[in-house]
């Protein structure tokens, strides 16, 4: 039996929206990760980006579970001496929740050119409003 290797040329895009308000942020970015590397599909590739578009809609909404909202600490650095800037889960619900969201899925994706590949498909939204009504996203639920 040969097997398939799918090639670059033969690649169909689909559109997904994930609803970040109906799980936890994990279990959200789990989804959207396996999305975005095309894992969900019978022609996956490693070596190839084959996954799909994800739109993550309402994540202003994103629940985190247990004490995360005052424990988890998200870190940046200048690379200044002094340049750490650390906020915790709650400044960043309330500031920059796409950007918590970015960074949760980000982290799924493979740290390399086919990682930043993927990366690129995914499109953050504080609400439920977004301009990609033209491709006709399917709804994916996330249990």
């Amino acid at each position: 039996m040969k097997s398939y290797m799918q090639k670059k040329e033969t690649i169909e895009r689909k559109w997904y929206v994930i609803d970040a308000s109906t799980a936890s942020l994990g279990r959200v970015a789990a989804k959207a990760a396996h999305i975005l590397s095309g894992k969900h599909k019978a022609t996956y590739t490693p070596h190839i980006d084959c996954g799909d578009n994800v739109i993550i809609i309402n994540a202003g909404k994103a629940i985190l579970t247990g004490s995360k909202l005052s424990d988890k600490m998200y870190y940046n650095h200048s690379m200044y001496t002094g340049g750490l800037r650390e906020r915790t889960a709650k400044t960043m619900v309330e500031q920059y929740p796409e950007e918590m969201v970015e960074r949760a899925i980000k982290g799924m994706l493979p740290h390399n050119r086919l990682g930043r590949d993927m990366y690129r498909k995914l499109f953050v939204y504080r609400d439920e409003n977004h301009p990609h009504a033209a491709q006709k996203p399917e709804l994916v639920e996330v249990k």
